[in-house]
């Protein structure tokens, strides 16, 4: 599957991005991101995949500028239409998110509130950032139910989030996300409680939508097929940092990080009867991690120099980039890869 798409200048440059959660009398750190960088322009979706706890969501929290208490931004930039996100006051990033930054979270009752009708939660973005008032906002609210195929929207949006299923639920949280009319779409595994069909609907609307609109799209998962399906680019997190990064079917077709090949190793494949290849041990402590790379432990590539020097990012072609020593700086030298097309229909 290949798209076309044109590009202008970058909406979202994340530099250097640095993220700390702190205990209490500051005698724990975990830096739960770690000199994060990636870029993201107009129509275009990034998949950031990676283990449980290797800080997907912590990233895209520091995006929208809805950290817990415990964690802060110590450093870095979120250059975002020509605004450092991290330099702003919470006022000043309450107007940018849900007006030009929408989040959609992985269980949609954490973003429903159960006393407020579905007509009252999808008008709020569009009443407080588009200013549309009176008959104009129910117009709006109908437009957007049907946008995500609620079926019966005018009689719907008089409901509530209980009487409604959980595929049903992550599509009103998709309408919210584009009441306001954003220009970014940040998706932390919004998938993930739906069942196959239902996702495989989710998935498309909101690929179609994107293409309507030309918003763009983070979109967190552990599901590399979603990745090979929704994604244009691919950032695989470890550790707080990002391990591997570029273009979807590079990555796919030649791995150059041994966890980004364990990953994919680990992928069901239609038609394949090969035993599937588990990454040995565990992700490591955020707050007491190993010397050198941080994935020599469970490395089945590691040289003695990975338990001592930490890589630094190789460019392997154009944005292509990975934190490994056996890291090629040219296209195409990874064994073991996996076609993107035959991931799309896995």
């Amino acid at each position: 599957m290949t798209r076309v798409l044109y590009y202008m200048e970058p909406l979202l440059e994340v530099t250097n991005l640095e993220t700390h959660y702190v205990s209490f009398g500051g005698a724990r750190v975990v830096k739960a991101v770690d000199e994060v960088s990636f870029t993201l322009n107009e129509g275009e979706t990034l998949g950031i995949v990676g283990e449980s706890g290797c800080g997907k969501t912590t990233t895209c929290l520091s995006i929208v500028g809805l950290l817990p208490p415990a964690a802060r931004i110590v450093g870095g930039h979120i250059e975002f239409a020509g605004k450092d996100l991290a330099q702003l006051s919470q006022s000043e990033m309450r107007r940018v998110r849900g007006a030009q930054i929408a989040m959609i979270l992985q269980d949609p009752m954490a973003s429903l509130n159960p006393l407020f009708s579905i007509y009252t939660q999808v008008a709020e973005p569009a009443y407080y950032h588009r200013s549309i008032r009176g008959r104009s906002l129910r117009q709006r609210v109908r437009q957007l139910l049907d946008a995500v195929r609620i079926p019966s929207p005018a009689q719907r949006m008089r409901e509530y989030p209980h009487q409604m299923s959980g595929g049903m639920r992550q599509r009103i949280v998709g309408a919210i996300a584009l009441a306001g009319g954003p220009r970014l779409i940040v998706a932390d595994e919004p998938t993930t409680n739906l069942d196959v069909t239902i996702q495989a609907q989710y998935l498309d609307l909101l690929k179609e939508l994107q293409q309507e609109t030309g918003v763009a799209v983070i979109f967190v998962t552990h599901n590399l097929g979603i990745v090979a399906r929704m994604c244009d680019k691919l950032a695989v997190m470890y550790a707080g940092k990002i391990v591997e990064a570029g273009a979807v079917r590079d990555l796919f077709n030649s791995p150059q990080h041994p966890y980004t090949k364990g990953l994919l190793g680990s992928m069901p494949k239609l038609g394949s009867k090969e035993k599937l290849f588990a990454i040995p041990g565990q992700p490591p402590d955020l707050a007491s991690l190993p010397s050198g790379c941080a994935f020599h432990p469970r490395c089945t590539e590691a040289m003695p120099r990975c338990s001592t020097e930490e890589p630094g990012e190789i460019r392997v072609g154009g944005e292509w980039r990975a934190r490994c020593w056996r890291a090629e700086p040219q296209y195409g030298q990874s064994a073991k890869g996996l076609d993107v097309d035959a991931a799309v229909g896995s």
